[in-house]
């Protein structure tokens, strides 16, 4: 994955590593590029849990139109 977001060969898999234990983190870019590979949102990678990153991936797959029926509905509650 390192790689495909355009690290080195040589580093890509330890700076994953890296990330994925918490040791670094990544900047923004690095961050855009890794949430295009895995098809969610920039944002998914800041949600405190499970359900939020749930919530925010499907919320991208809507159109605006849909986006703003579950906003005013979500509103209502």
């Amino acid at each position: 994955m390192g790689v495909k977001a355009g690290m080195d060969e040589s580093s890509a898999s330890g700076r994953m590593n890296h990330y994925e234990k918490g040791r670094h983190v990544p900047d923004i870019e690095t961050l855009r590029k890794l949430a295009t590979i895995l098809n969610v949102p920039l944002s998914y990678f800041f949600c405190e849990d499970e359900l939020s990153a749930e919530l925010v991936t499907l919320f991208e797959q809507l159109d605006d139109e849909k986006k703003f029926k579950v906003i005013n509905m979500l509103r209502l509650w």
